[in-house]
């Protein structure tokens, strides 16, 4: 399984898309933290996990997946959106559906949407067709932001293991006996101590800046922004996109190559084995 894509803290919003004859055409949108798991609870009906919108009416298969996001609020309503485009106010201006129009194609043409504007724009989201049969290219001038990977291929979700830690909510190391003044990280930004667990990091290899994740945020913010876009590392001074820095600390990046130009800009690519 070296091909495959493993993610922890894993929050996707897929896409369904029925193969029965009897059910040509037919779609469903859910959320999951197990594509792999979910398609099977799909397939062996409502007794076993699945929707009851899907159940006997399969095989179905999961076209494409939409991860990323920060917990499983914010994924859960963008799936609300994908499902109810004319009740979410931020897709008032999305047309409905045409008379001609399939609805899968429907489907696509609102993701197209959603992902145009916030807060979704905004969030380090990775955008891949798991049934490289069913994958189309978005519309010009509608394809996901810059800092959002398209890609292929299958993905894996990986639990993290819950462990005591000395830590509390901001990261920051608490007293204890067995801690050397040796083994304290301080952080770049604010001084203060950081879990080597916790720590975030620059995505160039030669920059040894070490932060806390809000510290890194507040310094890529810019006036205006409640979410980061991009931003220049406090140490090297070298420009990169912020979800590509969260990617980089919750360990998303699997078989993908980040290249890093000579400006700083970042650019993300597919390798070819996970095609």
């Amino acid at each position: 399984m070296d091909d495959i894509n493993t993610i922890e803290n894993f929050y996707g919003v897929y896409l369904l898309y029925c193969l029965n004859p009897k059910y040509t055409g037919r779609t469903y949108i859910g959320y999951t933290v197990d594509p792999n798991r979910r398609i099977k609870q799909h397939n062996k009906g409502k007794k076993h996990g699945g929707a009851w919108k899907t159940s006997n009416r399969g095989p179905w298969t999961m076209v494409m997946i939409i991860y990323g996001f920060p917990n499983d609020i914010s994924a859960l309503r963008f799936e609300w959106a994908w499902q109810h485009p004319q009740s979410s106010r931020r897709l008032q201006h999305v047309s409905k559906k045409k008379p001609r129009e399939k609805v899968y194609d429907f489907c696509l043409r609102i993701l197209s949407e959603m992902l145009q504007v916030g807060p979704w724009n905004r969030l380090p989201l990775t955008v891949r067709w798991l049934n490289e049969e069913f994958a189309r290219d978005f519309p010009p001038g509608k394809g996901p932001p810059m800092h959002m990977p398209i890609c292929y291929g299958p993905v894996v979700s990986k639990k993290l293991p819950k462990t005591k830690s000395n830590q509390d909510c901001r990261g920051l190391i608490q007293p204890s006996s067995q801690i050397k003044p040796d083994d304290i990280i301080l952080c770049y930004v604010c001084i203060a101590p950081v879990d080597s667990a916790r720590k975030i990091t620059c995505l160039n290899s030669e920059c040894t800046v070490t932060c806390h994740i809000l510290c890194m945020s507040k310094s890529f913010l810019s006036k205006g922004e409640y979410v980061p876009i991009e931003g220049i590392c406090p140490k090297c001074k070298n420009q990169y996109l912020w979800g590509d820095i969260v990617r980089k600390f919750k360990g998303c990046y699997g078989n993908m190559d980040l290249q890093i130009n000579v400006d700083g800009a970042n650019d993300f690519y597919c390798s070819d084995d996970e095609s």
